[in-house]
């Protein structure tokens, strides 16, 4: 089940690997993505620390940590095709993957139906 953080940020478990990512939402308010900053494998991450960078036509947006890990891998095609995130944001165009995820800080973010609520507020 996907979780979701109020900078948009997505991340899904698959095991005790958390895939990151950022929402439909943010992508299509940032528009065409020319540019992902990818974060170093081996880079640990606390919660809500900035990670990488996404820029658009419209903006750079830095993109945050939505649990604490150690960033296990990076989504390496989207230096070719950083599209790929408007085009995919939340299947394809995952950023980065964390392991080492402290698994009860996923319980303090939201889940699709509450996120979909916060959007419709913000």
């Amino acid at each position: 089940m996907k979780r979701y953080t109020k900078e948009h940020e997505w991340v899904e478990l698959e095991g005790d690997i958390a895939l990151v990512g950022i929402s439909k939402h943010a992508a299509d308010e940032l528009g065409d993505i020319t540019f992902v900053e990818l974060p170093a494998i081996g880079t640990d991450v606390i919660v809500g620390d900035p990670v990488t960078v996404v820029e658009s036509v419209k903006a750079a947006s830095d993109i945050y940590a939505p649990v604490s890990g150690t960033v296990k891998e990076v989504n390496i095609s989207l230096e070719e095709d950083p599209g790929t995130i408007n085009s995919s944001p939340e299947e394809e165009g995952w950023i980065y993957k964390l392991d080492n995820i402290d698994i009860s800080e996923i319980d303090d973010l939201m889940d699709k139906a509450a996120y979909d609520k916060y959007l419709e507020s913000d």
